[in-house]
């Protein structure tokens, strides 16, 4: 195989560079962004652990070529905070204790953000099912539910996804 240009947004910030057609998504994103809050877990998209936005749908990025991402806008986990600010989802994690080693969050973050983008007041039961494709071996769901349920007060004007917004946590008790 041989080597193409690429050109891919990510968080915002413009990647171009010369890439062996083979390379994976997430491997780019790590290797040649040096952005690592994406994890590669399995490398079959059973584990979801590499999910990230692209051009605003998630996508397992260990199954997908970088050279697919060409001309195209790749949010990751990175990509949501506001400097020190975290993204409501990031703060509902900490808060409701939704991670333990951490090595899915981003992932169940990154879809969570989809599905809470797509229905603003999913269901416990709906949040499980958009979860179906993310694997955590160490929290049972519960905690990860409830840490989305807890995000899912977003403002609905929210522009963009990775807009912040200021909430006060007692608010959701």
């Amino acid at each position: 195989m041989g080597s193409s240009n690429v050109r891919i947004t990510i968080n915002g910030k413009i990647y171009e560079e010369s890439i062996d057609q083979r390379m994976l998504l997430v491997d780019f994103i790590r290797e040649r962004a040096g952005l690592t809050g994406t994890h590669v877990g399995c490398d079959t998209t059973n584990c979801g652990a590499c999910t990230v936005h692209l051009d605003g749908r998630p996508v397992k990025s260990c199954t997908v070529l970088a050279v697919q991402a060409d001309g195209k806008s790749v949010l990751t986990v990175e990509g949501l905070s506001r400097g020190e600010k975290l993204h409501p989802l990031q703060q509902a994690f900490l808060d409701k204790n939704g991670l333990q080693c951490g090595y899915c969050t981003s992932g169940m973050i990154m879809t969570a953000l989809w599905l809470l983008k797509k229905n603003p007041g999913a269901t416990r039961e709906e949040i499980r099912e958009a979860l179906s494709g993310n694997i955590c071996r160490c929290t049972g769901y519960s905690s990860i539910v409830d840490s989305i349920q807890q995000a899912s007060g977003m403002s609905k004007d929210q522009a963009e996804e990775e807009e912040m917004v200021t909430r006060n946590p007692q608010a959701w008790r």
